[in-house]
């Protein structure tokens, strides 16, 4: 069966290199970059993980925007995007599309990065993160943002980051909680009634979301309970089927999208064999696994 791995990472080159030049220690403060295949090319196309995968990737999460002004960080993420849709061109049997870089200390310019992206045949939208600048994604600041991707009909990639206003940030839970947080930001902040089309696709499949949905239903009013349904989610969360049962059950079968965090968290390609085995051993039948794997993820893109 074909699969789309639709939440996959990488640190381009050029990228790379140019963040470097910016700030030499970002190998120090950020070890995941010690991944080899997330930053070299050719060990990731030599350590692919299953022929029948291709993976839709995105810029692990060291941002422009918190090392230079906005002028330098849009420019920066618009010569990235372009090194990524290269890369994308260059490599069609191991990448089916690239997600863009936005630079949210110049939201202007990245309204125009917007733009570019879309017509971009080999970018297919633009990753977001829980926090920027400190502030949290459903900030008004960052508003234009989100109205301009639903306007273009481009889905936004929703990466957590750590909030550095908490001392015991770590991997296990917190990005969890900065998921689930964001998206009910999100859902308060209204943006779905002011975009009803807006599609957000949520790392670790929806986080905390599905377990304490009764809690939502409970706490929130029922119009912005049901708002939390308009998420796409995917499904890197290192296997565990009850609990994709319990997403697919909450979000909905046409919302769970084939996600593994690749190359992270099994060396040296990452999680597709835990994760697919997972989706496998789901009670549901081939179709919803195609669905899943494949073609879900076509649909978020408005393509049948």
């Amino acid at each position: 069966m074909m699969k789309i791995d639709a939440f996959a990472h990488i640190l381009t080159p050029d990228f790379y290199q140019t963040m470097l030049k910016i700030d030499a220690t970002i190998p120090q403060k950020y070890p995941f970059i010690k991944i080899e295949t997330l930053v070299d090319l050719n060990q990731r196309i030599a350590n692919w993980p299953d022929k029948n995968t291709k993976q839709v990737i995105s810029f692990a999460n060291i941002n422009p925007e918190d090392f230079v002004d906005g002028e330098k960080a849009s420019q920066i993420a618009q010569e990235a995007n372009q090194e990524l849709s290269t890369i994308v061109a260059s490599y069609p049997d191991y990448f089916e599309a690239g997600v863009g870089m936005l630079a949210l200390n110049n939201v202007p310019a990245s309204l125009e990065i917007l733009e570019k992206i879309k017509t971009d045949k080999n970018l297919v939208g633009a990753q977001i993160f829980t926090r920027h600048l400190g502030k949290s994604i459903a900030d008004p600041e960052f508003e234009p943002i989100l109205l301009k991707a639903a306007e273009l009909h481009l889905p936004l990639w929703l990466h957590p980051v750590f909030d550095n206003r908490k001392p015991d940030n770590n991997l296990v839970f917190s990005w969890e909680y900065e998921l689930s947080q964001a998206m009910l930001q999100l859902v308060q902040s209204d943006i779905f009634k002011k975009a009803p089309n807006l599609k957000i696709l949520v790392h670790h499949a929806g986080a905390m979301v599905p377990f304490f949905s009764g809690r939502i239903d409970h706490i929130l009013d029922p119009e912005h309970a049901e708002m939390f349904k308009n998420f796409y989610v995917d499904t890197a969360i290192l296997g565990n089927t009850p609990a994709l049962q319990l997403t697919i059950d909450y979000f909905g079968i046409n919302h769970v999208l084939f996600g593994t965090d690749a190359p992270f968290a099994v060396m040296p390609s990452g999680a597709d064999e835990i994760v697919s085995n997972a989706i496998e051993n789901l009670d549901i039948s081939d179709l919803y696994d195609k669905k899943i794997f494949e073609t879900n993820y076509y649909h978020m893109l408005e393509r049948q």
